[in-house]
């Protein structure tokens, strides 16, 4: 039997191992996959050296999962991007349900990753496109969804993106151990009282799921410290910052070299913790709020059946604010109240906006008009925003202050919290020899602010935008086998 028909028969009984009354993602993850293996004469290193370790940062945005050979250096899996081009390092942790009419069958396809992006991209939108799941990790009040007349838990979500990462691993890289490491927040966030033992649980069965019988968690930014533990050739005291998409997270650690002592435990002490639900996600919604929502009827008006002038339900553009929850706005019930308002409404086009927005599922659209305006203010003192799908067009000039404005209750939370953890751990700023800052908001000139001020420009260290904390995630695990 060739290697390559083995790996496919193990991939088969893995997901059948787990069994699952997921009928379209047992599809999309089996058959789909089985027939790549056959075209696709790279998806299995013959003769690949032994993974030692191997660690996952399931991202709320992105995620990625890297692995440490026998020569002890960390390597991260490769995916062809969402859009063409150059390969990615980064996973999208996305999914699409295609609807039956673009498959020409009788069920939905099921996309995850960076070709869910492909997928919803070919089809136009026309699906159910799934996002930012690891917000509702924390979220008592998510039991399950409807999707095209299915229902699914948080679980049955997760883990075909979990699983499509293990796989991308193993032909990249050779079998893994059964052991991971996977990075965590230092709280999960989620609306009102998040439940920090259900988001482990939830996390924990969709990882074992993938197919690992052991699974270690792992601050997130404990994790970054390993990675940045290669650059240092002194002993440090560290403050680590890690940008999320749903949650910034902070250690202070005091820090040896890499090469300095061959166990964990020797190599860092954690002096303290701390984090806060708010990063990314909280930042875009932000922009949506201010930006977007008046041209889709936030802070409009409508006519009552009794005559009455009201202004417009907020609700519909809170769930805007939070990229997790748009795609669920898309039911059935929702949709029909949004033509009941747009009838009743005062400015019925604005109205006629929201709902193109929401049937045509165009929130990855939207969100990537967002996330390139808030990109170049990073750089610019001003950006143009432009999100265009007929008849709909928003363009609006961005002033870096307006945006800093616009988020100043956020970067308050963000700085308190450092400093409490300052607080806490008993040390003044200049005891900290290093800040290393890691993450996709840790590029945002007015979060550099934060540490700027408090410990000194030329203290700070920047990390990689989205894989120091896989990497890291991949050492820490090789230490757990010592």
């Amino acid at each position: 039997m060739s290697e390559r028909i083995a790996v496919v028969i193990l991939r088969v009984w893995r997901v059948y191992a787990r069994r699952s009354t997921l009928t379209r993602l047992e599809r999309a993850l089996i058959v789909e996959p089985m027939m790549q293996e056959g075209s696709n004469a790279s998806s299995v290193v013959s003769g690949a050296a032994k993974v030692a370790a191997v660690g996952l940062d399931f991202g709320t945005t992105n995620s990625a999962i890297a692995i440490v050979g026998e020569d002890g250096a960390p390597r991260l899996a490769r995916f062809m991007a969402a859009e063409g081009g150059e390969q990615s390092e980064t996973f999208r942790s996305i999914m699409f349900f295609e609807a039956v009419e673009e498959t020409g069958g009788t069920d939905s396809a099921v996309a995850v990753g960076n070709d869910a992006i492909r997928r919803y991209l070919a089809a136009a939108g026309n699906g159910r496109l799934v996002q930012s799941l690891k917000s509702f990790l924390a979220d008592k009040t998510f039991e399950s969804t409807d999707i095209m007349g299915e229902t699914y838990t948080l679980g049955d979500l997760i883990a075909p993106i979990i699983s499509a990462l293990r796989d991308a691993a193993i032909a990249q890289f050779g079998e893994l151990p059964p052991r991971i490491v996977v990075g965590r927040p230092v709280h999960f966030a989620a609306a009102g009282n998040p439940d920090e033992a259900l988001a482990r649980s939830r996390l924990d069965i969709a990882i074992r799921r993938a197919g690992w019988s052991d699974v270690v968690f792992e601050y997130e930014p404990v994790a970054a410290a390993y990675d940045y533990a290669l650059r240092i050739t002194r002993d440090e005291t560290v403050l680590i910052a890690d940008f999320g998409g749903g949650t910034s997270d902070f250690s202070i650690l005091q820090l040896k070299p890499r090469t300095a002592a061959k166990h964990g435990a020797a190599r860092y002490e954690i002096l303290g913790n701390d984090g806060v639900g708010i990063a990314g996600d909280a930042f875009d919604g932000r922009v949506m709020r201010h930006l977007v929502a008046p041209a889709l009827g936030r802070g409009t008006k409508y006519r009552s059946p009794y005559g009455m002038v009201l202004p417009a339900p907020t609700w519909p553009y809170t769930n805007l604010e939070r990229w997790h929850h748009l795609s669920f706005l898309k039911a059935r019930a929702t949709m029909l109240r949004f033509e009941e308002l747009q009838r009743e409404s005062l400015e019925p086009e604005k109205i006629a906006a929201l709902i193109h927005l929401v049937e045509n599922d165009l929130g990855y659209f939207l969100f990537r008009a967002v996330e390139k305006t808030k990109l170049e203010l990073s750089g610019l003192e001003a950006a143009d925003f432009l999100f265009s799908d007929p008849p709909v067009l928003i363009e609006k000039i961005v002033a870096r202050p307006d945006f800093e404005n616009w988020i100043a209750r956020y970067l308050e939370q963000i700085a308190g919290c450092v400093d409490r953890l300052m607080k806490a751990v008993g040390l003044m700023p200049d005891k900290i020899d290093s800040v290393f800052l890691t993450g996709g908001s840790s590029f945002v000139p007015a979060v550099r602010r934060i540490f700027i001020e408090r410990f000194g420009a030329e203290r700070i260290r920047m990390g990689d935008e989205f894989t120091s904390v896989a990497r890291g995630l991949a050492l820490r695990a090789l230490d757990a086998t010592d």
